[in-house]
């Protein structure tokens, strides 16, 4: 009877090990796996901006949203595959979708993963959209540089998303926290990205004209610095300054340089040729129709 009892007791030792073992086991699986789902949205991100035919890509990336959009449905914490899904539903609302009603749609579910891994990272930045000014720049005050890269990924989300509702008054309203939230990024880190944080801030300040509160000289300078930061290579930059900038203050001249400029840059050898390839072409559009413009 002892031998049994002691058997028995040694089964529970062993048994209580291996599920041990087994537990930890998959903890680790599942943070293999969570690293696996961010590599893969990493590589998908620079797979699709090594894409050399916009086509291609405009028709492909629709599976590959929901594909994303699966696999964060899994793993709602992972802050890395959050601020891969919004800047790929941000990227696709902005360069592809014409219709204003699926663009507002897609730039909602990249604000919302946006906001979503910054209430993870920072809880009390979950109401910033609806905290008084003062208290959302209060809250931003509390991040550091190693946060510039998903501060920036909030702020371009929603900019995205004013951009695409900006016949919205009340998304224009929100203007002033988008800026705020780019400016933090801008001192903590002004060359990330390329010079993108002075780009966006470009192209803010270029949301409106100097009669509604635009502030056409202090976009010129967030374009010049992007273009210099980027040793002239940001071709968005050079875009963004021609339609946004030029355009606006009907400067002709301006306006056919940078696009010219842009035109002239050997893009082979970009890490973002798919942006640089939609850039190319939206530039020989604004030439070709700037007679009609001007």
């Amino acid at each position: 009877m002892l031998k049994i009892q002691g058997f028995s007791v040694f089964y529970r030792l062993i048994r209580c090990s291996l599920i041990t073992i087994l537990l930890l086991s998959l903890t680790a699986c599942g943070g293999l796996i969570s690293s696996a789902k961010k590599e893969f949205a990493e590589d998908l991100s620079a797979t699709i901006l090594a894409h050399d035919e916009p086509e291609t890509v405009r028709q492909a990336i629709p599976t590959y949203l929901i594909l994303v959009s699966s696999l964060i449905r899994s793993d709602q914490t992972n802050i890395d595959l959050l601020i891969s899904g919004s800047r790929l539903y941000g990227s696709y609302a902005s360069v592809f979708v014409e219709e204003t009603g699926r663009k507002i749609i897609l730039a909602r579910r990249s604000f919302a993963y946006a906001e979503q891994a910054m209430c993870i990272k920072l809880a009390k930045s979950c109401t910033a959209k609806i905290m008084s000014y003062h208290e959302f720049e209060q809250t931003i005050k509390d991040f550091k540089k190693e946060d510039a890269s998903i501060l920036f990924a909030y702020g371009a989300a929603w900019t995205g998303l004013i951009q695409a509702n900006r016949a919205d008054w009340n998304a224009v309203a929100e203007l002033p926290k988008a800026k705020a939230i780019i400016s933090k990024v801008l001192e903590l880190d002004e060359g990330i990205n390329n010079g993108d944080a002075h780009l966006y801030m470009g192209v803010m300040e270029s949301l409106l004209p100097p009669a509604m509160g635009g502030k056409p000289d202090i976009a010129k300078e967030h374009f010049e610095r992007a273009l210099e930061i980027s040793k002239r290579k940001n071709l968005m930059a050079l875009l963004m300054y021609a339609e946004k900038y030029a355009r606006l203050l009907f400067n002709r001249e301006l306006h056919d340089s940078l696009l010219n400029e842009l035109l002239a840059v050997d893009i082979r050898q970009s890490k973002s040729l798919l942006i640089d390839t939609i850039a190319r072409v939206k530039a020989k559009e604004l030439l070709a129709n700037a007679d009609d413009y001007f």
